[in-house]
Order: structure tokens, then sequence, then C-alpha cells
């Protein structure tokens, strides 16, 4: 089915029954208000018409019911038309009355008005499939309109506005937003769909104010604005009432903007902030200023680059995530009802650092020129920044909105700024981006673009509209019709021509027929008539085409054919021929560049220029510091004038600039190279003195004082020139020069006045610029004699030294001294932003002082100084420009030095010179013009103050200023206690001291030699020294060996020995130029004599060493096992090198061959006793000499030695337990080795045990045992064994008495359970064994007890461990067995086996004797 539509009326005839009704309605409507009624109000006018008609139009029922898709839809347009009905209703309500026949007639006319619903319909459909496509800023379709009314009644404001995504709408007053719930009925805000209404209950005065209504959505915003006037009905009855609060309404505000952001630098990806305080008077609650911001003269609307704050006092503009974009002029626009206030300041934004070093900058500026349903041209500017190397091209990417992911759209770098994107999807959106390559690298993408569409632009600016679509559709079903091949293509050319593509644009043709056609480009070389197609896979929608791949320098003509389902229409007419290549040029470099000076860190270039450029974009500006060819873009976005500011720039260096200018098609060549200038502010004659007062009166005279300019121009003003004029009756008259010749101070009588005249005065200031502009007129001044008593102001107050807790206030006396003179002044503080009540003083009593202490820091304070006589205080001074109490960064001290001569001088350095600058000093804050006693030099930023001869005259406070800087200034009090301490390092540096480190020393060195030293802190190369002993020079010989180490300042002598004749005085004499020094060292008496001692000792230890010796002498240490091991350390030992051991002279057989390997040596004495006592020595001996080292083992080292033995002994007992044995009870421990003579005592709470037969005490093997026989009840108690070691001993405790029945069963069945469960050998074991060597040795016993048994073996007495040699075994508990695998002679001896458990211990002994093969057993037995 078909959808037929039919127009059955045009919009001419609807404007003919308008305009006829706007005729005939003169009747009620004057003919000067249609005259007045403005656009807007014809179009309502108009609106309000076809609505009426179609209203009762007989087909309105069908539009209604069957052409809207949607209830929501059909809620939307009887909104709109509500809303546009009860907008105009209040002025035509009447005239629609009574104009009921001419309604008839427009109905009638409604009714041959035919509008296609359906394509609206179909717009609609579109809207809906493309929503993302058609994202545009809001927009006014109706806006607000101003009010006035009565107090309590309502009023309501409304408007239309449209916009996609759907905006967010917030009211305001005077620029604050309405909140409804803050005041509950107060406010009424509704928004039904595109429909927005404020509604204000029961209006009072108050709310008299004007009222912004802003939309806005990812888009965009956008403002509109009306005004509500209350008036009372009281106001009525009292015309002065309501002139009053109109005038109210009328008051003029000013406006100030302070605290101004200046130039801005920042880099892209960073954040950047800024903002001024904003002053207005009268401050006014409910009217607030208008803020507006622009970037190069474009209004800026917030977004997620952009975002913009005001505080009620403070605007504040933030950009986030920075772009060369965001490069420019920016400007602060506070609007209110008075007039505006603009402050500007420039934004440089400089590129991020590349991801790879030399790569370029990225391309800015990415936009789309055009675009239709599958192309889009991308356009783009070329940075600033080509990393080193030429950009080899660039790579446009995209991206649909909605997702992430980027598509390269050129697989080759093109160098062209603009590029046809084609292979879109109709309908979607789409962003892009571009990237610079050189041949290091790939650059940053720039931002990406704003989102474009893919659709026909006619679809485009169709659905953008908001005008009404209105007539009459008729809709009918038909079967369908055949369709028509199209015609041809109309206004085929070639819009753009580069060598990498070429762009190709037509029109559709006008027979088409009912369907979309397509299109098919075909191209052929020039002089031939062979036509190929381009596309030939997919027609192309859009009649626009770029054409790739063509060969440069070659000639082509292009043709286009429609086409739709009915077939391939006929050809358009061909272009002319085309030539593959750049159309637009490079521009010519600029011509001459021309710098001017500007400020202290700015410079304005200006340049010629480029000739015939086409499509130019702009200019780049490089500058260099003159002579370093390092140049650095002065801006990174194109400027489109021939000047610009550079900023950033060194105060004090020499620039040179140089430009290129910027198309599509490249940069150009740099111009030549300006002349060099010198950074540093213009000259410019200063701005006005301000502050004219009178500093005294007499009958024809008064002297004046004024203030400084704020400003003097960039160079020291060089004097004043003040005018006069007469005042009579009010009126001024004619200005007088009072000087001819320029004055240098800020004071001047100006004489030659009449008595009792009124006076006006002016001062200009006047440097080698030019003389400024007059100052305004001063205050009226009476010319007539001063009679007070007190004094008069001083004045010329001067603020220096600040910091942040002090400063130095200075002032001039007053010129009008008063009955007396003056003797003193008082001064005045407050903080600047305090009233006037808040002056307070500084000092109780007169005072002469200018230091100021005790400020806060961060403070702003004015001051102000009174003068007085003996009559009394006189007037206050001016007060002084507010000072903030604050260290600024880079500030300098004076400096007291003394050089290498003993000069004494004060230095003070300025960072922050300008060329202009001068360095004054001052003696106790008077200016030292041509001082008698200093010598004033200046070199660069550094200035010095040199005492020619400093005596006390020379006491007082210095102090230097310099000019031509914010303030740089500092003092020096010079006292008389600093004085001498300067006059004595003065003396030191003119008659100086070598410094020395140390003093003159002595120490041995191997051998026994003798080294004499010193060292100095530092000494020249032409340092010297001199040696002397005993007052006679010593020299470099056999005897005196001397070293001077100049770098390290170490002085040296050495003496192989020393002789009875080196006793005496030793002394070091240096000198280094001026510079001397000595130190001596005296060597007398003992001293000498322990010196000389120790110096044979350390050569005979030196000689000892050359060959084998004893680097620890020979020592001993006891063994866990309570071995003594005799050790001692050697070095120096060769293969034939010879140890021998001695005991108390007879030399010791050692078994084992001696190792050096490590240096030790060692003498086991196993099962020590008092045979071992005795001198022990160690001898090393070879070819090169011997060493001894010896023991002494008798009487006392004896002792101590038995005493370790002891400690090891004690230490390795085991805790006191208790067995009950066939006797009794007995108490044991174990140690790992007992021997005869160590030394234990029994203990029976706390006392020492007498020993009977009842209760013995013994050894078996390595345990120590109690034997208490037939114990009672009073043998309980605590039970101790001590071991004595010479020294605290240690002693071993058991508790036989306490707790449970377990003590009580050893005292009661101790007999019988020993002998029917303690341990035995049952038997087994013979008494001797002999056997021959080489043989194997097998016993076996029997093993008895319960429990079962520890078996212990024991080889002459100490305990034995099996191993391969040794088997020892004990099976199931009962058997125990002894091997000796391979006897030899070292198995001889007693062997025994111990037996015990908790009932009892026995042992077995026997012993085994082994004799040699050659030997006789019987012998041997």
């Amino acid at each position: 089915m078909h959808i037929k539509i039919k127009l059955n009326f045009d919009i001419i005839s609807l404007l003919k029954e308008y305009l006829s009704v706007l005729r005939n309605s003169h009747e009620s409507i004057s003919v000067s208000h249609l005259r007045g009624l403005s656009f807007h109000q014809h179009y309502i006018i108009f609106q309000w018409c076809v609505n009426v008609m179609l209203h009762n139009s007989p087909l309105s029922h069908e539009f209604e019911s069957g052409l809207s898709d949607t209830e929501e839809a059909r809620a939307k347009e009887s909104a709109g038309y509500l809303a546009r009905r009860d907008l105009f209703a209040s002025g035509l309500e009447s005239e629609r009355i009574e104009h009921k026949s001419r309604r008839t007639v427009m109905r009638e006319s409604a009714e041959r008005i035919s509008l296609s619903k359906r394509i609206h319909e179909n717009e609609e459909y579109h809207k809906r499939l493309n929503e993302d496509s058609l994202m545009h800023t809001p927009e006014f379709v109706i806006k607000p309109r101003s009010h006035t009314v009565w107090e309590k009644q309502c009023v309501r404001l409304h408007c239309t506005i449209s916009g996609w995504p759907e905006p967010r709408v917030v009211w305001y007053k005077n620029n604050v937003s309405i909140d409804p719930m803050a005041k509950p009925g107060k406010y009424k805000v509704v928004s039904s769909y595109s429909v927005h209404s404020l509604e204000i209950n029961k209006c009072d005065f108050d709310d008299t104010a004007q009222y912004r209504v802003s939309a806005m959505n990812s888009k965009g915003e956008v403002s509109a604005f009306a005004s509500v006037v209350v008036k009372s009905r009281f106001e009525m009855n009292h015309p002065k009432l309501f002139l009053m609060r109109t005038l109210n309404y009328g008051v003029k505000f000013e406006t100030n903007i302070v605290e101004k952001f200046g130039v801005s630098f920042g880099r892209e990806g960073e954040t950047l902030s800024f903002g001024c305080s904003v002053i207005i008077y009268p401050s006014l609650q409910r009217f607030q200023p208008e803020i507006e911001w622009y970037r190069d003269d474009k209004l800026l609307v917030p977004s997620k680059w952009v975002q913009m704050h005001w505080s009620g006092d403070r605007a504040t503009l933030t950009l986030s995530h920075l772009n060369k974009e965001d490069e420019g002029l920016y400007t602060l626009r506070v609007i209110t009802k008075s007039g505006f206030e603009t402050h500007s300041a420039y934004v440089f934004v400089r590129d991020a650092d590349a991801e790879v070093a030399g790569a370029p900058g990225a391309p800015l500026d990415v936009h789309s020129l055009d675009a239709n349903k599958d192309y889009v041209i991308v356009s783009w500017k070329q940075p600033a920044v080509d990393g080193g190397s030429p950009i080899l091209g660039y790579f446009v990417d995209r991206c649909e909105v909605g997702v992430t992911h980027w598509v390269q759209c050129n697989d080759t770098p093109v160098k062209f700024a603009r590029f046809p994107v084609t292979g879109l999807v109709e309908g979607r959106s789409y962003v892009f981006r571009v990237r610079a390559v050189n041949k290091v690298g790939m650059s940053h993408p720039s931002r990406v673009s704003e989102p474009v569409a893919a659709m026909d632009p006619a679809d485009r600016t169709r659905k953008g509209t908001s005008a009404p679509w209105t007539g009459q559709i008729i809709v009918t079903e038909e079967e369908p019709v055949e369709g028509v091949v199209p015609g041809r293509p109309r206004d085929l050319s070639v819009i753009e021509a580069t060598k990498n593509y070429v762009v190709l644009s037509w029109k559709p043709p006008g027979d088409k027929g009912h369907e979309g056609v397509m299109y098919y480009v075909e191209k052929c070389v020039s002089g031939t008539d062979s036509w190929q197609r381009v596309n030939t896979e997919i027609p192309v929608r859009s009649p626009r085409f770029a054409l790739f791949d063509l060969a440069e320098g070659k000639s082509y003509r292009f043709r286009v054919r429609c086409c739709n389902s009915a077939g391939v229409g006929e050809p358009s007419e061909p272009t002319e021929a085309t030539t593959v290549g750049d159309k637009l040029d490079i521009p010519s470099a600029p011509g001459r560049v021309v710098p001017t000076r500007n400020t202290d860190t700015s410079v304005v270039v200006s340049w010629e220029a480029s000739r015939d450029a086409k499509e130019l974009v702009g200019y780049y500006i490089e500058s260099s510091i003159a002579g370093s060819n390092a140049w650095e873009p002065c801006n990174n976005k194109p400027v489109k004038g021939t000047r610009f500011i550079c900023h950033g720039l060194t105060t004090g260096e020499s620039y040179v600039f140089r430009v290129r200018a910027v198309n599509a098609a490249g940069i150009s060549e740099f111009s030549q190279e300006s002349e060099a200038i010198k950074v540093k502010a213009a000259i410019a004659s200063p701005t006005p003195p301000y502050g004219i007062t009178v500093l005294e009166c007499v009958r024809d005279s008064m002297v004046l004082a004024w203030k400084q300019p704020t400003f003097i121009g960039g160079a020291d003003i060089t004097g004043y020139f003040v005018d006069y004029r007469e005042v009579i009756g009010g009126v001024p008259g004619k200005w007088h020069e009072a000087n001819i010749k320029a004055v240098s101070e800020r004071a001047y009588r100006v004489s030659e006045l009449k008595e009792n005249m009124l006076y006006q005065f002016q001062v200009r200031a006047a440097n080698m610029a030019g003389v400024g502009i007059p100052s305004l007129p001063s205050e009226t001044f009476k010319c007539e004699e001063w009679t007070i008593a007190v004094p008069g102001p001083p004045h010329d107050l001067q603020v220096q030294e600040v910091r942040k807790d002090s400063l130095v206030l200075l002032w001039k006396p007053p010129v009008y001294q008063g009955r007396d003179a003056v003797n003193g002044y008082y001064i005045d503080i407050k903080e600047a932003d305090a009233d006037f009540e808040m002056w307070r003083g500084v000092n109780e009593k007169a005072t002469h002082k200018t230091f100021m202490t005790d400020l806060k820091e961060g403070e702003s304070y004015v001051f102000r100084v009174r003068a007085q006589n003996k009559a009394g205080v006189g007037k206050a001074s001016d007060p002084t420009e507010p000072v903030e109490a604050v260290t600024k960064p880079g500030t300098a001290e004076i400096v007291v030095d003394v050089d290498d001569d003993g000069v004494i001088s004060l230095n003070f350095e300025c960072s922050n010179l300008t060329a202009d600058s001068k360095f004054v000093w001052s003696k106790n804050y008077m200016e030292m013009t041509e001082p008698e006693r200093m010598t004033l030099e200046t070199k660069g930023n550094k200035s010095k103050a040199i005492f020619k001869t400093p005596s006390e005259e020379d006491l007082g406070i210095y102090s230097c200023f310099v000019t031509h800087t914010d303030g740089a200034s500092a003092s020096y009090t010079l006292s008389e206690e600093t004085l001498k301490e300067l006059l004595k390092v003065s003396h030191d540096h003119k008659f100086p001291i070598i410094p020395l480190k140390t003093e003159l020393a002595v120490e041995l060195l191997e051998k026994g030699r003798v080294r004499f030293w010193l060292q100095a802190e530092k000494i020249s190369a032409n340092g010297k020294v001199e040696y002397v002993f005993n007052d006679n020079m010593i020299h470099q010989g056999e005897k005196y060996k001397m070293n001077f180490d100049k770098n390290t300042g170490v002085i040296e002598m050495f003496m192989e020995s020393l002789g009875k004749e080196d006793e005496g005085t030793f002394t070091f004499q240096l000198q280094d130029g001026k510079a001397t020094n000595q130190s001596s060292l005296v060597l007398i008496g003992d001293v000498f004599k322990q010196l000389q001692k120790e110096s044979e000792f350390q050569k005979k230890e030196w000689i000892r060493k050359q060959g084998p010796h004893f680097v620890e002498y020979l020592g001993y240490e006891v063994t866990p096992e309570c071995c003594v091991r005799l050790k001692c350390k050697v070095a120096n030992m060769k293969k034939d090198s010879v140890a021998l051991w001695y005991k108390d002279g007879r030399e010791i057989k050692v078994n084992e061959k001696l190792d050096f390997s490590e240096g030790v040596l060692t003498l086991e004495i196993a099962q020590i006793s008092k045979k071992d006592a005795g001198i022990y020595e160690v001898v090393l001996k070879d070819d090169r000499g011997k060493d001894t080292s010896t023991l002494n083992l008798t009487d006392q080292g004896f002792k101590d030695l038995m005493n370790q033995v002891f400690s090891v002994i004690a230490n390795s007992s085991t805790p006191l337990k208790i067995q009950s044995t066939e006797e009794g009870i007995r108490l044991y421990t174990f140690v790992s080795y007992y021997n005869d003579e160590l030394h234990v005592t029994w203990h029976h709470k706390d006392a020492a045990i007498a020993f009977t037969e009842r209760i013995k005490s013994g050894v078996v093997g390595e345990q120590l045992w109690l034997q208490i026989s037939e114990p009672t009840e009073k043998d309980k108690g605590k039970y101790a064994i001590e071991f004595f070691d010479g020294k605290g001993g240690l002693r071993r405790t058991v508790e036989l008495a306490g707790q449970g029945e377990e003590t009580h069963d050893h005292i009661r069945h101790a007999p019988n359970l020993a002998v029917c469960y303690r341990a035995r050998v049952a038997g087994g074991l013979p008494d001797v064994v002999t056997i021959q060597e080489g043989k194997s040795l097998n016993l076996t016993c029997d093993i008895w007890g319960e429990p079962v048994p520890e078996v212990t073996w024991l080889k002459n007495e100490r305990e034995m461990v099996s191993n391969d040699h040794y088997i020892l075994k004990f099976d199931s508990g009962k058997f125990a067995s002894f091997t000796i695998t391979c006897v030899n002679t070292s198995d001889s001896g007693k062997y025994s086996i111990l037996v015990k458990n908790k009932y009892g211990t026995e042992s077995g002994d026997f012993t085994v004797s082994v004799f040699l093969p050659d030997e006789e057993p019987g012998k041997k037995k």
C-alpha cells in the first residue's frame, strides 16, 4: 500500500487570510497597537489563527484519532496548543468573541490548507530512529514575557523549549536559583513536555526582580529573561512613596574588578583555574550581576571542558583537561543594570610531553566542514611544534557516538589539513580526532570534534527547525505504481582537489520518482572517452563523493548517474578537465618582523602579512634568546592578526623572533629573524600624582605635598609641575603654572598667592618620556596664615624593609614647626580594611624610632605619623598605602664581609633587578651621595659599601634601597660590639694564620720508626715548611725523611729510631704567602724515655714477625667434654717451619702431624689431673728465626684451670633424682665427666651433711650419689649437692618431703621395691678378657629390672658411643651385647656396664687385654 499525500492549499493563501484578519480587527485593536507588535507577537497571532481553523476543521477529529502514533505525541500536541492559546488569550479573548463571523471565514479558509501530516509523521519516525544524531542545544520556541502586577496577585511565567536530549530547566531570581521547597506555597514550578512555567503566589514588593529561565543539556545552555514589577495599591494614593521606590530601583551600581587574573600558562592535560573578585556598590542581595566569560570574543557556555562558578563576590573559570584549543584571550564581563566592566588576559597552553621524544605536537581545532548521508569532510589546524623534524602527514580517526572503538580512516598520512571521510552509516553520529606523524613517531591525538550526524543536509535543516506544520493532509490507499527511472544529476562540479583526493558535488535530479535515489560516479582520463565506474559495488547516497587513488599530475573528467529500483539514469554533464594536485598553495613567508617593548616579561611582535595567501588560518610566532638558536613557540594556536604579544620571556634577556603562516595546505617557510630586542618595560609618561595636601600656609604662599604616581612609566621621574587656580563663589578659574622648572621633591611652596583666597591645585609628573596628565584637582584650600601652636603634619611617608613581622617606616618632618621645635613623633597603625575608629598608637612616648615589629604575617596595614612639640601633638599625616606584612620570595639581607686583605664591607644583592634599577645606600636613613668614610661599588645585581678606616665614627644603621623594584631593601646595624669583632677578623685577615686541623704529634710505625706529623686546614701550592729541632734547622738526609702533601695539608717527618741525642723540642714552621703558623712538640724526660722504649719494642716485634711467630700466645680452653685444649695462633709459617711442644722443659711428642693451614696449634689433655700441672711451652722455628710462647699451669694457674673444668662439670650435671634401693633411698645426679679433684658437698636443710654409716656419698662412673639407709621421717626435707668451681659454684636441689604418698612409699617400701624391681646385671660377663690384635670380641650379658633399665657402657670411666668399631646393643629389654670389631692395642682397658632404673643402679666390670701376634698370651696376662 502506498500513501498518497495531496496539498490542497499553499502558504500564500494562508498569509492572505491572516492579513485579512488583521485588517478586519481594527475595530477592537488600534492601528498603533498593531504597528507596535513585534515579530514574535505577529507570529503568535498567526499561530492562533491556524489553531482555530484546525480546531474547527471537519478533519480535525481525524487528526486527533488517527494520525498520532502514541498518546504521548497527542498529549504534547495538545499541550503546545494550549500553551500558545493561553499565552495569547489575555490579549485576543475579546476579539475572538466579537468576530465570530470572521472565524467562520477563517475556518473555511483553513479547510483549503493542505499540509502533509504523513510527512510530519515520517520525520518523527526518523527522529526516534536516530535521536543520537539529532542532538542540538536547547532553543526557546516561546520565551517568557515580563509582567507588572499588583500586590497579592499571582503571576505565571511560562515558555516553550525544544532540544535533544530533553533539557533540564532551572528558574532563577536575580541569578539565584529558585527552590520551591524552601518556601512552600510561594513558588510552583511545572514542566509538562516542552512547556515550562513558574507561578509566584501572592506577590509582594520583594518579588520585583529579574527572572531567568535556563535550559541546559549535553549540547549547551541557553537562557531567557523576564522582569516582574509588583506595584502597591497604597502607592497610588501616595506618589511620594512610589517615587522613592522607583528611585531605589534606579540606583546606579559601581562595579570594580579586583584581584585580577593575569597571563596564565598551562600544559595539555592539566587543569587550570583563574578568576577575579568583584566588588559591586551598593551591595544589594536581590540584585546579582550577570557573569559572562569569553574566549577570543566568543561567549563560553558550561561544558565538560569549561566550568564556571560565581560565589557572590568572586567569578572563577576552570578549564578541565587543557588542550591547545583552550589557548586565547579570556575576558570576564560583569553585567549590571548600570552597565558592565571587563577584564582580559591571555592563557597559553603548551604541548604535553610526547610519548616519544622528538614526536610532533597534537593537531588542534578538529571539526567537520561538510556532512552528508555517508560522507564528512574533517578539517583541522597544524600544530606549532613539529618535534624537530618535518611533519610527514596526518591520520584521521573516527568513532561512532556511544562506543569507544576508534577506526583509522586513512592508510597513508595526508598532508592537507582537510580529509573526506566516507563509508559512514546514514543516521548515525560520529566524532573525529587527528594525529600528526614525523620520522620519529606519532603525536598525541587531538581533542575530539563535536558529534556530527551522517544525513542529508536538507533533512538536518528540516528536522532542526521548530516552526509548526499546518495544512490539510489527505491520505488515500492506492495500488503500487510503476517506478520512474531518475533523470540526470545537476550542477556537477569539483569543489576540492588535492594530490590525495578530489571531491565532487552535485544536485539531485528534478525527476527522481517517488523513491530515493543513489548515485554512480564515473571518471575518464582527459582526451579519451573511456569512462570507468568508480563505485562499482556500493552506490553512494550523498550528493558528494571523494575520489582517491588518482594519478598525480593527470587530468580527469567526471560524471554522475542516478539509479533506483527502476534502473540507472542518464549521466550528468561531465566536468571540465581537472588536474590532480593541490589547488591550494602553501602561503608565502610573512614579511618583516618588528618587535617592540611591552612589559618586563613580554614583547609586542608585529609583521607584514603573507602575500596572496588563500584560506589563511593564522600565524605561528617563535622566539629565541639571541645567539642560542634554540627556538620556542610563543603561541600554540594560530593567531589571525599581524600583531601578537609574546609573554613568558625572561627580563633582561635579548630575544629574536620569526613568524610563519598556516593554511590547510601546510605551514609556510619562516620569515626573516627580527632584530634582537632586550626584554624590559616600555617607557611611558607617568600616571598622575595623587593625595595633594597642605603642609604649611602663610599669608601669600602655601606648601603642598603629594604622593608619587602609582606607575612611573618605566623610567625615573625627573620632576613635578604644579598648577593652581582661584575658586571664587564656588566657580573654579583658569589654571596657572606655579613652577616653570620641574621640582624633584614631592613638596613645593606655591608663592604669590592672595591672602584669604580659595585655591585648587593639580600636579603633573615628568620622566624622559614626557610630562604625564595632571592629577585630579585637589580640595579647595584657603590661603591664610597658620597660627596654631602645635606642628603641622609630617609628610612623604615611605615604607621599606617589609618582612613578615616587621618593617621600617620613614617620613619627613613637618614644614610647619608650630611655636616650638618638634621633639618627637607618634606612629599610628590600623588594619587596612578596619574602620577609622580602629587607629591605635604604636608608641606611648614620643620617639624618633622608625622600626616597626610585632606585625601579623599576611595582614595588610596602613600607618600615619603625628609630630609633637612643647605645645602638643599636631595633625596626623596622610596614611600610607596598604602594606602587607609578608617576606617576598627572593628577599635578601645585607651581609657584612671581610676579604682576604682585611677590608670590611657591607654587601647587598637584588634578584629582581631591572635595567633602570639603582642601589641607594643610607646611613641612619640619610642617603650617602658622596660618603667620605666609605666607598660604594655596584656590579650587576650586587652592591657593596666598603669602609675605608673603620672606627667608632662609623657606628649606625646602614640601609640599602633598590629603585624600580617591588621594594627590595634591607638594613644592617653596626654596633660597637660588632665593630670590635669585625676589626679582629680584619686583623686576622691582614696577618693571617694558616689554620691547622691537628697540632704536631708523634706516633710509632712498624720497625719502631717514629713519625712526626701535623695537618693544615688548607694550604696552597706555594706553601713552605721548615723543620726545627732545638732551635736548629734540620734537613732531608739519612736520619730525617720529610714529606709534604699540599693537597691534603699533611706534613710528615720520619726517623728510623730514637737515640739519647734526639731528646728535645721538634717544631714545624709553615708559611703560605703572608699566612704563617707553627707547631711544636716537646720530648724530654719520662715522655722521651717511654717513646724510646716503645720504639725499641716495636722494632723487636717487627724482627720477630719476620719469621714464624705467634699472633695469639699460648692459652687454654675447656671443652664441653671437659677436655683441656691448649692452643695458640701462629703466622708466617712455611713448610719447613717446626712447632715443638714442651712441658717442664721436656718435649711432648704429638702423634698427629701439625697443620698450619688455619694458623692454630692445639694440644688436648683428656682427663686432666694434678700430674698434668706444669709449665707448657711452644717453640716455632725455621731458617728465618724462632718464637716462643709459654703457659704456666702450676700453682694458681693450675687452680684456675681446674676451677674452669669444675665449672663445666657442674653445668653438665642433671637435676637431682630420688631412687629407692635395697638399703634405703638414693639421691643422685649425673655429670658428663667426673674428675677426682672435683669437690662437692651434700646439704640437708641447707646444712652440710655429716656422713655416717647410715648416710654415705660416693661416685659410680659419672653418677654422684647420696645413700640414706633405713630412712626415717627425720630424713625428709630439702637436699642439695653443691659443686665448687672457685667462684659462685652451682647447686642442685630436690625435696624429699612433700606432697602425695610417693615420698612415704620411698621411705616405707624402699627395701622391698629395690629388691624386686631394681636394675641388675644377671650375669654373662667375665672379669678379664685376653684377645689377639686383629680379632673381634663379642660379649653378652642378661639385664633385669622393672621398669626396663637404661644401659650405659663405659671405657676407662668414660661413656662409650656405638659406632662401626664399638657395636653396643640392648635387645628386648633383657640382653645387652658388646662387640669390638678388629681389636687393636688401643682397645685395652677397663670396661663397665651400668644399668639403672628408678629403683636402683648396678654395674658390671671387666678388663680387656690385647696382645700382639708375636707376644705370648701368658705374658700379656
